[in-house]
């Protein structure tokens, strides 16, 4: 029962998309387990750039399945224009199909979403206010409108009703806004429905098919650990769990069907919104890696806060999710510079912290314990294998590995499919 597993080793905006495009050529499908429109994967190939948001990263590769599975919430008109903007690219997506179980994202989630955050003021989150916090608390809250009832009208209808009888007291009597219409809000519904019919299965069966036949799944992670709902920097984090546990619980799969799990990092760090970051470098070092790297968000365009790799961080990753191997991103962005850091620890309050802190507090507390290594200036661009890398480029790599205890087995070195060192064989 062979799956393998991509997930964020950072905050998100790893280069996840990237990797699972070149890996998807040795699967059968890909299996996308958790969030929802917020998550932005850019796929570089010899068909072009595709930004994607709900479509999995493997839809490029004919033949290959593309699985939105129950523990993505799915905006149903996002999903629609990606299908339409690939099929007009030319880009087969018959093999798409969409949980029935998955939690739809409706209109008043994404207006709530705008409406709470603008209420926090100075402590917004940092939503991509796409509804998508708002869906999963539906979800959770078992006021959820799932994507199998748009097909169910007679069902839909008295759900709907109770349902939008409280948002639209929330949405008038505490933020002072026009209700919504009932009419309108169903009449958009059975459109969906009528949209979504084509895609809609029961994607755990075909799941569990694929596997019992030997077939290769390649799980899609979105966001990063650091955002975990559970694990990450609670609560400037996501609203699902884009750790490995996200994946047998967004696919209902066995989780011995994992074969293995590999992290994504990037050669530095990165992160979108608020939330304690400590390796953060608010200098021109820092300016000058974002214009370089052109670090801005694939969903919401917004600039994406630097950082020096942060190994306190990446090892608490890699045991949350038992990573099984590595893939290091953008290590081309570091060219040329004199030297380059690695956060190896945190201090706080006069004392060393050992380990990455549950409490938001004592991280926003933490300073880092740096260590310097020496820069190189040979190219690691588009560079294909590992021999091409400059010598310090390589001390760097293994310091890394050291550090958060796993090997590296991809490195990327470009944007495209080809830029890509493929250090050990992930996938037989």
């Amino acid at each position: 029962m062979p799956a393998y597993a991509v997930i964020g080793g950072q905050w998100g905006d790893e280069g996840k998309g990237k990797i699972i495009d070149y890996l998807a050529e040795r699967v059968d499908a890909v299996v996308r387990f958790a969030g929802g429109n917020n998550a932005g994967h850019t796929v570089v190939n010899d068909s072009g750039t595709f930004q994607l948001h709900l479509v999995p990263s493997g839809i490029c590769w004919k033949g290959v399945y593309g699985i939105i599975g129950n523990g993505v919430v799915v905006s149903p008109d996002v999903l629609m224009n990606e299908l339409q903007e690939l099929d007009r690219r030319g880009v087969d997506t018959s093999n798409l199909y969409v949980s029935e179980r998955a939690h739809v994202i409706m209109p008043y989630h994404v207006l709530l979403d705008g409406l709470e955050e603008e209420a926090r003021g100075e402590d917004a989150i940092g939503t991509t206010g796409r509804g998508v916090g708002p869906a999963y608390l539906d979800k959770v809250g078992r006021a959820g409108i799932r994507v199998g009832d748009l097909l169910d009208p007679e069902s839909l209808a008295p759900r709907l009703k109770q349902t939008l009888k409280f948002k639209n007291a929330l949405i008038t009597k505490i933020y002072g806004r026009e209700a919504l219409s009932e009419d309108e809000l169903m009449a958009t519904c059975l459109e969906w429905g009528e949209m979504l019919r084509p895609y809609v299965r029961a994607t755990e069966e075909i799941v569990r098919d694929l596997l019992d036949q030997d077939k290769k799944v390649l799980l899609e992670g979105a966001q990063g650990t650091l955002l975990d709902i559970d694990h990450g920097s609670y609560p400037f984090v996501t609203s699902s769990s884009p750790t490995i546990g996200g994946a047998c619980t967004g696919l209902g799969i066995d989780p011995h069907c994992i074969a293995g799990v590999l992290g994504v990092f990037k050669a530095y760090s990165t992160r979108v919104g608020s939330g304690p970051m400590p390796s953060e470098l608010n200098d021109s070092i820092g300016d000058g890696i974002r214009e370089k790297a052109q670090e801005f968000g694939t969903t919401t365009g917004r600039a994406r806060r630097i950082g020096w790799f942060d190994a306190v961080a990446g090892k608490y990753s890699r045991l949350v999710n038992g990573f099984t191997g590595m893939v290091l991103t953008r290590l081309d962005i570091l060219d040329g510079f004199s030297s380059v850091k690695i956060c190896i620890g945190y201090r706080a309050d006069g004392k060393v912290v050992e380990r990455f802190p549950a409490n938001t507090g004592l991280l926003a507390r933490c300073e880092p314990v740096w260590e310097e290594h020496p820069g190189w200036d040979q190219p690691t661009a588009s560079a294909t294998s590992i021999s091409q890398l400059p010598e310090n480029a390589l001390k760097y790599v293994k310091r890394i590995e050291e550090l958060v205890g796993c090997p590296v087995q991809i490195i990327s070195t470009g944007p495209s499919r080809a830029e890509t060192i493929l250090v050990e064989t992930v996938i037989p």
